[in-house]
């Protein structure tokens, strides 16, 4: 069995990349996040490190933290991949998203050049997959998944703690289709239940934000957006027959 470490934003993505990954066969040892050292947040989601690792603690699978500039982040990357890979990791697994994403083949060809130079294969579970199948897939699997952030031209501050459930998908789908161009805006979530948590994750305070321009390393930001500030959390239990299985899935 090879061991992994799985590309984490705590969204949507990364979650089904998971779920696969444990489903294939490969013993997942991290979850990984790049901190930005000037926000003291995940880049573009907005989560405290805090927040990401109580997610983690539900799932039972250690979140490793990173910090880094922009201008140092391919470095700091390659730093944290062969660390991983002297404790006999071999796979990185990342939730990129490839159908409807203009951006997804410059992403991929930077994640296989940091992989390789610290010797390393890539996984990408979703690459070729359109969205309304990772949707269809990440809802009939069981996972429960929030809209913490949405774009204030497309979609707006009504958007904000909405659960990705059938219903939401329906009004997705609609969008698309009524759009002229097939997109229906721009919004990031958080996984906070589902097959692969021990236990679910509940958002005990929150209050909402918006940002006008947002900048990350002096380069500005996709605005306006609206943003949940999650300020607190805690864990759940679950049933112990559910429970149980989330950790077979390891």
């Amino acid at each position: 069995m090879e061991k992994a470490f799985v590309s984490w934003s705590g969204g949507k993505d990364c979650s089904l990349s998971l779920y696969r990954a444990l489903k294939g066969g490969y013993d997942v040892r991290y979850l990984a996040s790049m901190f930005t050292e000037g926000t003291g947040r995940l880049y573009p989601h907005h989560f405290t490190p805090e927040l990401l690792i109580s997610q983690a603690e539900a799932i039972g699978i250690p979140l490793e933290v990173t910090w880094t500039s922009g201008q140092e982040y391919t470095n700091n990357y390659i730093k944290m991949l062969k660390g991983f890979r002297e404790e006999g990791i071999t796979v990185a697994v990342f939730g990129d998203v490839s159908v409807g994403n203009p951006d997804a083949l410059e992403h991929r060809m930077w994640v296989e050049r940091v992989c390789q130079a610290a010797g390393m294969r890539v996984v990408l579970p979703l690459w070729d997959e359109d969205r309304e199948s990772i949707i269809g897939d990440l809802i009939d699997s069981g996972f429960e998944t929030l809209i913490v952030a949405a774009d204030n031209t497309n979609l707006g501050k009504g958007w904000l703690g909405r659960k990705l459930d059938n219903e939401l998908f329906e009004e997705l789908k609609l969008l698309n289709a009524s759009s002229p161009d097939g997109k229906v805006g721009l919004y990031h979530t958080l996984t906070v239940d589902g097959p692969i948590f021990r236990k679910k994750l509940e958002i005990a305070d929150k209050k909402i934000i918006y940002k006008e321009c947002g900048l990350y390393d002096g380069k500005p930001a996709v605005a306006p957006f609206w943003y949940l500030e999650l300020e607190d959390c805690f864990l759940v239990d679950k049933p112990v027959l559910i429970a149980e299985s989330a950790a077979g899935l390891e």
